[in-house]
């Protein structure tokens, strides 16, 4: 058996809404089951959606997208039960968590969470109970693959023997690749340019609450809010959602209804937020984010900090990881400063690169570091960055000795998938399986096939 796919990287809705390059779960067409792994079944609907997502993400279809997409649903719930037979333990906080970086990016993709909600037909709340049992089916899988992997590991001998199958007409050609790694700071306005645009808030405030004029016009004018200026700051939350900033959200639920906060600052800026409706845990809110400016001083002044943090690189005594543990003000530090293909490996081509990226990077040899530099981001937020350039390789043909460990990671998941697939030929025999006859020419499947077949006849 080979075992393709394993879990699909996107959960979707039940259903793919054409242009809006969204789905969503209500069902508009009659659905059916076409395989059942235990108590556990597989609906047309699952594939169908499946091999949308992938359509409406760019992504490149398989050969014979049906079969192999039908294969991976198998295979996770064939995982699912094994899982809940050796009694893994997938925590209702890591599911949380996971859908919330979910819905993050679903906002973030379609301008705010009001834009998510109106083209989806579905609340944030509902969104989350929706996708509460597949994300924790496929946290379950993932788990129960990496249990049976834990002790797969590989030596030189085997990674040699590998690399000896492989055809060297079919070896693949690498453009230069680099490793990167960033630390960097966002100075903040000084107190003068916050007070001044505090003060602007609270006479915005001032004209709302004397009637002369709306909040939502305000807002459309004022705000630097991308995500909500356009709807006249308004949002939709509830008192649990993680992903919102806690200033915001407590000082939102403790507003009454029409009622329009002082100004409040979170790591976004400074806001004034007005209570629409409240109903238990979910509210409407409508805001006004102003952003205090930073100056030339400011910028000067994080240059001068990353000057020194570069003079201790270059000297020796703190090592990049510490640095950046240690002074970046970047969110995403839990990649060690690193930027990430989208493979998540730490080698990038130049196209992965944001063009700010290619000055700074022109001069530098392996092992140095960039004079820090100001930026802008896609928000508008002001910041400076130091760049490291840990190695650069020249475009080349693969070959054993410079790329021995992207030769060893594919021996590697090589001899995994043949462990995993050593795993289900002993397991499939234990599940009840059935697959339905439109099926029975995948080649991917006929393990499961014959199992289902043996199943048919005894019934």
């Amino acid at each position: 058996m080979k075992i393709g796919v394993l879990v699909p990287a996107v959960i979707c809705f039940t259903i793919f809404m054409g242009d809006s390059g969204f789905c969503q779960t209500k069902k508009v067409i009659a659905d059916k089951i076409i395989g059942k792994v235990g108590d556990r079944i597989i609906l047309k609907s699952d594939v169908i959606n499946a091999i949308a997502d992938i359509e409406r993400q760019g992504g490149e279809l398989p050969p014979n997208p049906d079969c192999i997409i039908f294969e991976s649903e198998l295979i996770k719930k064939a995982l699912v039960l094994q899982a809940e037979k050796d009694s893994l333990i997938v925590e209702d906080e890591e599911i949380e968590s996971m859908i919330d970086n979910q819905i993050r990016g679903f906002v973030q993709m379609y301008g705010g969470i009001q834009a998510l909600e109106e083209i989806s037909g579905r609340t944030i709340y509902q969104l989350k109970e929706d996708f509460k049992v597949p994300f924790k089916e496929r946290e379950m899988a993932n788990k129960m693959r990496n249990k049976i992997l834990e002790s797969v590991k590989i030596s030189p001998v085997e990674v040699k023997a590998y690399w000896e199958t492989i055809p060297k007409d079919s070896l693949p050609y690498y453009e230069s690749e680099l490793e990167v790694g960033q630390i960097v700071l966002y100075p903040k306005a000084n107190r003068e340019v916050e007070s001044y645009t505090a003060k602007q808030l609270n006479d915005i405030k001032k004209q709302i609450e004397s009637g002369a004029r709306r909040f939502d016009q305000m807002a459309r004018l004022y705000s630097e809010d991308p995500g909500s200026k356009n709807t006249g700051g308004q949002y939709t939350i509830n008192r649990n959602d993680k992903f919102w900033d806690p200033v915001f959200l407590n000082t939102a639920f403790k507003l009454r209804e029409g009622q329009i906060s002082n100004v409040v600052k979170s790591k976004f800026g400074l806001h004034i937020i007005q209570c629409v409706s409240r109903s238990g845990d979910d509210a409407v809110v409508r805001h006004i984010l102003m952003v205090p400016p930073v100056t030339d001083d400011e910028i000067n002044g994080a240059k001068d900090r990353l000057d020194s943090v570069r003079a201790k690189l270059i000297a020796g005594t703190i090592s990049f990881g510490e640095a950046v543990a240690k002074y970046s003000e970047e969110e995403d530090k839990f990649t060690g400063g690193w930027l990430l293909a989208p493979d998540r490996s730490t080698f990038v081509t130049i196209d992965q690169l944001e063009k700010d990226f290619i000055p700074m990077l022109k001069d530098l040899k392996a092992g140095q570091y960039s004079q820090p530099t100001p930026f802008v981001t896609e928000q508008g937020k002001k910041g400076v960055r130091l760049l490291y350039l840990r190695t650069r390789t020249d475009p080349h043909r693969e070959n054993y000795k410079d790329d021995y460990n992207k030769v060893a990671t594919r021996a590697l998941e090589d001899k995994k998938q043949r462990t995993l697939a050593r795993w289900f030929d002993e397991k499939i025999q234990n599940y009840y399986i059935y697959v339905a006859p439109e099926y029975n020419n995948c080649e991917e499947i006929k393990a499961w096939v014959e199992s289902s077949n043996k199943n048919m006849s005894k019934n």
